[in-house]
């Protein structure tokens, strides 16, 4: 291990040799050395530990080492058959202007005729306010009754908020994560729109309660999927620190907060109790509580191995590495899942390559229990190359299994943007505003997997009709949701 070209392991060891060979120092002094060089020896492991070696986010790691893109030869822009996205005209604009030609500058003495035009359109945006106001007839007969048209649903007070308003008030609080200052004041300068930080609770709350429906909808699905993603990561709610829980997959998102981690608060939640699919995670033991199948994220194993042949000098470490890395090369390759029988082929090289692990990092030595009970301390390398025995299934659930991922990037990347809006805005001042972010981001998140903008999952939720994505199956059904306001 080097530090500016300081190869630390070896001044160590030089310094623990001086030391035992000097037999004049004296027992305390002796202590006191000892104890400052398996600090540094810490210390400089902690130093060496970044984002590609251990479970540090590459967010908290500054300095993180970049790879190199290699250089693939071709030029650099568009590549053939790539789907571009040019600007196209529209054949209904919303406005035409006609450029008149200046006769004056015509030659004199000729006749001319129009003979057409040509065109060129400009896309722009008009953001203004937009007012609607209803007038509700009155109709009054001999006897002075008077009878009143009733209003469009919705429309119960003499000055509000309509659905397209709201829409992009909530998608730009839960899907763009702007603080709720910044969003009073995009109203207040674009549109000349006053809207209240207060208003804007009251109608993420809104949309909260519209989107209940949702809730068990997701649940169910994600109960009765193939493939499930698990992730769970620390959240301040009103300075206490809580949980938020993550169960996803290609299709659907579901977040959740509660005070604990662990099997209690995925029991509340209750998706993972009625699960039997595949629960993708990264080994957080409560998992293994639930009597479904379990894929271990290989994320998680490359790194750990990397620190393993960087900080330990585990030769093994490194051929797991890229045995690992071969192996998801070699799924990919073969569309997403290998035969039964290169499957088995594959299994019995990882076991030859833990065998031979066992040799160069063997189990600690019994005789040094001295009568103490329980399992003998590892070393952090040891405890790798356990995991990756016992778990075997788990790791290389991947190979014959096409619906089984290498990684539990889905999972994760399903929970990035809940780290994102912590950075921006700190923590939850309530449960209440952290439960409304969770499924308001939930309805957004499978909105976009369902190929549903978020605008449009939005607005479906405000005029209080079903979304596209909720209603399969269901035929033509247009039943409206909750309309708890």
């Amino acid at each position: 291990m080097k530090i500016s070209n300081v190869d630390v392991d070896a001044a160590l060891a030089n310094g623990r040799q001086q030391l035992q060979a000097d037999t004049t120092v004296a027992p305390s002094t002796r202590t006191a050395i000892e104890l400052l060089i398996v600090l540094v020896q810490i210390l400089s492991r902690r130093i060496n530990t970044h984002s590609a070696n251990s479970s540090t986010p590459p967010s908290q790691d500054p300095n993180r080492p970049r790879l190199n893109r290699l250089k693939s030869g071709r030029k650099p822009g568009g590549q053939p058959g790539r789907v571009g996205k040019t600007l196209q005209p529209v054949v209904d604009p919303d406005a035409i202007q006609r450029v008149k030609l200046d006769r004056r500058t015509l030659p004199k003495g000729g006749a001319f005729r129009v003979v057409g035009v040509e065109k060129r359109q400009v896309v722009d945006l008009d953001i203004r306010r937009f007012v609607t106001e209803y007038q509700a007839e009155i109709l009054e007969n001999a006897q002075g009754q008077r009878f009143v048209a009733p209003f469009p649903v919705g429309v119960e007070r003499s000055v509000q908020y309509g659905p397209q308003l709201k829409a992009h008030a909530v998608y730009l609080s839960q899907y763009q994560l702007l603080p709720y200052d910044r969003i009073r004041e995009y109203f207040e300068d674009q549109v000349g729109i006053p809207l209240s930080v207060g208003s804007l609770f009251n109608v993420n709350q809104d949309a909260f309660n519209k989107a209940a429906e949702f809730e068990p909808w997701v649940k169910d699905r994600l109960a009765e999927a193939s493939v499930v993603h698990a992730d769970e990561t620390g959240v301040n709610i009103g300075g206490q620190r809580h949980w938020l829980h993550g169960a996803s997959n290609d299709r659907l998102t579901w977040l959740a907060p509660h005070a604990q981690r662990g099997q209690k608060a995925m029991d509340a939640i209750g998706i993972l109790p009625r699960f039997n699919g595949v629960l993708c995670h990264d080994h957080w033991k409560p998992y293994y509580r639930y009597s479904c199948l379990h894929s271990l994220c290989n994320a998680h194993h490359l790194r750990e191995l990397q620190r393993a042949w960087e900080q330990d000098k585990q030769v093994w470490a490194q051929r797991m590495q890229t045995l690992l890395n071969i192996m998801t090369d070699s799924v990919d390759a073969a569309g997403g899942c290998l035969p039964p029988d290169k499957a088995q082929r594959w299994r019995k090289v990882y076991r030859r390559c833990l065998a031979k692990a066992q040799k160069e990092c063997p189990p600690p030595d019994e005789s040094l229990r001295q009568g103490k009970p329980g399992r003998l301390k590892r070393t952090r390398a040891r405890n790798l190359l356990e995991r990756l025995i016992a778990y075997e299934a788990d790791v290389l659930r991947f190979l014959d299994n096409p619906e089984v991922p290498f990684t539990n990037n889905q999972g994760e990347r399903d929970i990035r943007m809940f780290k994102v809006q912590q950075k921006i805005s700190g923590c939850f001042r309530s449960f209440e505003g952290a439960e409304i972010f969770c499924r308001g981001r939930s309805y957004l998140s499978t909105a976009r997997k369902q190929n549903v903008s978020a605008s449009n999952a939005l607005m479906h939720l405000f005029e209080g009709s079903v979304p596209p994505f909720m209603a399969v199956g269901a035929g033509n059904d247009t039943t409206v949701l909750n309309q708890t306001s």
